[in-house]
Parts: C-alpha cells; sequence; structure tokens
C-alpha cells in the first residue's frame, strides 16, 4: 500500500465511522437517536483509532491536512508531499461521506430539519460568532497538532524508549480526539481538520437529500483556515521549545 492510497483509506474510515455517529445520533428512527454529545465524542475517537491503526504504517496516519502542515512545519514532513497527502485525504474524507449517505438514505429522508440532515456531514457553531468561532477551531487544533509532536518525539531518558505512534499505537490519538471532543468540542463541533468539514460538505451539496436547506457556505471557511492556523501555531511552539 503507497502513502497516497493508505491517506485515502485511513481519512475513509475516518469519516465512515465519524460521519456515521453523526447519523446515528442526529437523524431520525436510528437506535442511536439522541442519544447524546458522549456517544458522538467517543465514535469519533474510534473512528480516528480506526482510521490510524490500518494507515500508520504506510503513511504515518495524518489523515488531515493541518497534522501534514504542521508537521511539515515542525520539520519532521517533506513539504513536497503535503499536497498529496492532502488530495488524499479530500478524496477519502468525500468517499467517506458519500457512504455514511447511502447507507442512511431512509434516516434523511425520515429527518425533518435541514440543518440536522447538514450536521451529519459538517459542523456548524453552537452560537455563531466568527472571531469566538475561529479561535475555538485554532485552539482545539492546536491542542491536536502539539500532542501529536510530542507523540512522535518524546523519549523516557533514563532507557531511550520512544514514546510515538510507533511504539503505543493508535490510542494516544484516539484518547488525544476524545479529549478535545469532551473539553473544547461544544462550540462549533470540533473539525480540527479541513479535509473533514469541507469534504463532507460538498457531498453534502452533490447527493439528492431531500429538503436538506443550506449548504452552510458562509461558515465553511472556519473549519479550513483555523485548523491550518492551530496546526501552524504548534509547530511554532514547537520549534521554540527544542
Amino acid at each position: 500500500m503507497t502513502p497516497f492510497i493508505a491517506e485515502i483509506i485511513g481519512t475513509f474510515l475516518l469519516i465512515l465511522l465519524g460521519c456515521g455517529v453523526n447519523a446515528n445520533v442526529s437523524l431520525a428512527k436510528t437506535y442511536g437517536s439522541s442519544s447524546g454529545w458522549i456517544v458522538i465524542a467517543t465514535g469519533w475517537a474510534i473512528a480516528v483509532y480506526v482510521g490510524v491503526v490500518v494507515s500508520a504504517p504506510y503513511s504515518g496516519a495524518h489523515l488531515n491536512p493541518a497534522v501534514s502542515v504542521g508537521l511539515a512545519a515542525a520539520g519532521k514532513f517533506s513539504w513536497g508531499d503535503v499536497p498529496l497527502y492532502i488530495f488524499a485525504q479530500f478524496i477519502g474524507a468525500m468517499l467517506g461521506a458519500f457512504f455514511v449517505w447511502l447507507t442512511h438514505k431512509d434516516h434523511f429522508n425520515a429527518t425533518e430539519d435541514g440543518s440536522t440532515k447538514r450536521g451529519v456531514f459538517c459542523n456548524a457553531p453552537a452560537i455563531p460568532n466568527t472571531p469566538i468561532n475561529l479561535l475555538n477551531e485554532i485552539v482545539g487544533t492546536f491542542v491536536l497538532v502539539f500532542t501529536v509532536l510530542y507523540f512522535s518525539d518524546a523519549v523516557i531518558t533514563n532507557t531511550d524508549t520512544v514514546i510515538g505512534l510507533g511504539s503505543l499505537g493508535a490510542l494516544p490519538v484516539a484518547f488525544l480526539v476524545w479529549g478535545i471532543g469532551l473539553s473544547l468540542g461544544g462550540t462549533t463541533g470540533y473539525a480540527i481538520n479541513p479535509a473533514r468539514d469541507l469534504g463532507p460538505r460538498i457531498i453534502h451539496a452533490i447527493v439528492p437529500i431531500k429538503e436538506k436547506g443550506s449548504n452552510g457556505w458562509g461558515y465553511s471557511w472556519i473549519p479550513v483556515i483555523g485548523p491550518i492556523l492551530g496546526g501552524l501555531a504548534a509547530a511554532s511552539l514547537f520549534l521554540v521549545l527544542q
């Protein structure tokens, strides 16, 4: 498996299970309907775990343009590979969102509210406030990327044991995303990933959904720009502290 294919498959699994838990909780007449924020945050954490497990041996499991950009800015990844990774991530995110729509078509039809249907695919602020919404995406992604940089580099000095994705597997990233969701996710839905929001948002605009309402394009730049800025801020602080 090439890194390009691994990023497609990993991001596909991330979005299939992540937007899938959104659908299960939000749409009408599912067995998980209205089961709440804890289920959503846990589902996204497990989605990250699954995507990372499959793709990490081949691509490093970025699954997120903000992670790719942040790692490159920190000198941990080649800038030349960033466009290919981002392209793969968007392909995977769009495919994942498409299959969520396909598997939940009856439940989309049974749901009346258009914003609820859109929320399966992409984010919206709990309270619209552009500067604060942007700040929340920056801060959430900062925590993600800054911590991932230490997953990659932390060392127990006495034993020279590397504490990173190679030794601990995907669980640290899953717990990290779970924590971000529980602590910081309630304001904007914690996209913390441009491909996670924009890819499914494009699918929402394309697929036929009865009375789906607005695509929310006016907000769509925040889950793209915010995570990129957060990733760059994390890389900058990481370099300063070295």
